[in-house]
């Protein structure tokens, strides 16, 4: 008797025990396989470029890394950032956009809000709260409050940037000599609107200071670059366009249609963010807007942050990255250039966070001069945030 309940007790057991193990394990090889750093063989970072690299503020205009069950207080050895490593890299300031809907296939060029999407198997198989399986609103505020518990248990670590006097108590702190980081919060796309405008109120009060208008979806604000409408602005778009800029909020349009951005461009007060990308000159790639979009919202004060994968700048080794940026800054002056790597976006990179030295060595290397480099690593997007951030 006993050993016929062996039969079936063996098997229930380690049933049991794999679906335990599921949310622990199945995340995890997921975001080793997909957030990948494809080093290759390479020396160390020369001297005088870790020394100059050491002088800068490094700041950086998107990573999607509260996607993943990290700890970030904690250093890991897989994807591409965490508060250590930020740390190590000499990172002033990273920009921490939250997903909330990507496609379940390859196919991009998938519409409207419903329909299947990968985030709800990450929101299943990491434990997120069960209302955030279906709610895109709950998965953006789940992702800021991880952002917020983290401050929370290391203050000494992490400053949560809300308001320009925040990035000021943050750089004053780094020229004290604080080994700190700032994060802050932005949304990829504005799915987690789930068309109600209050809700931009809502994320605007959990600590949001940037969103960007589309992912890999058209929704109901509009068109995005990946989608099949190539719509501009719907009137609820343009509503939350201007709900945005009245509550201080950033305007992201990197995954927009060109007609959204030129609609964009059209009705707002404060220049416009291109927080990943490459320019389609440099890189004719389909994830890049034209050359002469990114100039007119240059023209207009805005924003561009070059990315740090091969789909947006072609090649994705240090030198390849430092050959888009200097295309970029040809392109719409070294004012208007930043960095957006994607870090932890379901890309592969050369370097993670902590390893940016070795961008600055590539500039320094192309013949890039130290003025501009130091804008493009984070000055400009510092005085870009000092300008557009709510005072206090």
């Amino acid at each position: 008797m006993r050993k016929r309940h062996l039969f079936w007790i063996v098997p229930l057991v380690l049933v049991i025990g794999v679906l335990v193990a599921l949310p622990t394990v199945v995340p995890i090889l997921v975001d080793r396989a997909i957030n990948r750093v494809d080093r290759g063989e390479r020396g160390p970072v020369s001297e005088a470029a870790r020394r100059f690299h050491e002088t800068l503020n490094i700041a950086d205009l998107h990573a999607d890394s509260l996607l993943w069950n990290r700890d970030l207080t904690r250093r890991y050895s897989r994807g591409h950032v965490d508060f250590p490593r930020m740390i190590e890299g000499n990172m002033a300031l990273q920009v921490f956009t939250t997903v909330t809907k990507f496609p379940g296939s390859s196919d991009h060029a998938e519409t409207g809000e419903g329909g299947f999407d990968a985030i709800t198997l990450l929101a299943v198989t990491q434990l997120w709260p069960r209302r955030s399986w279906g709610d895109l609103t709950e998965r953006a505020l789940h992702q800021a409050r991880k952002l917020h518990d983290f401050a929370e248990a290391a203050p000494d670590t992490l400053l949560v940037i809300k308001s320009a006097a925040d990035l000021d108590t943050l750089l004053q702190r780094r020229d004290n000599g604080e080994a700190i980081v700032g994060g802050l919060l932005g949304t990829e796309g504005s799915h987690a609107l789930s068309g109600d405008l209050d809700t931009i109120d809502d994320l605007f009060d959990a600590g949001f200071r940037m969103m960007s208008l589309q992912h890999f979806f058209d929704n109901r604000l509009g068109g995005s670059l990946h989608g099949t409408s190539n719509a501009g602005l719907t009137e609820f778009g343009k509503q939350a366009v201007g709900r945005m800029e009245e509550l201080g909020i950033m305007i992201d349009v990197s995954h927009s249609s060109e007609a959204v951005v030129r609609d964009t461009l059209e009705i707002v007060q404060r220049p416009l963010v291109v927080s990943h990308t490459g320019t389609y000159g440099h890189c004719a790639s389909s994830r890049n807007a034209s050359d002469a979009m990114m100039v007119e919202v240059a023209q207009q004060g805005g924003l561009i942050g070059i990315g740090f994968w091969s789909q947006a700048v072609c090649d994705a080794s240090p030198r390849g990255v430092a050959a888009a940026i200097n295309a970029a800054v040809e392109l719409v002056g070294a004012d208007h250039v930043a960095l957006g790597s994607d870090f932890d976006g379901a890309v592969g990179t050369s370097i993670d966070v902590s390893e940016l030295d070795r961008i600055t060595e590539a500039l320094l290397e192309s013949g890039t001069d130290r003025s501009t480099i130091r804008k493009v690593m984070g000055q400009n997007q510092i005085d870009f945030f000092r300008a557009n951030l709510p005072p206090s």
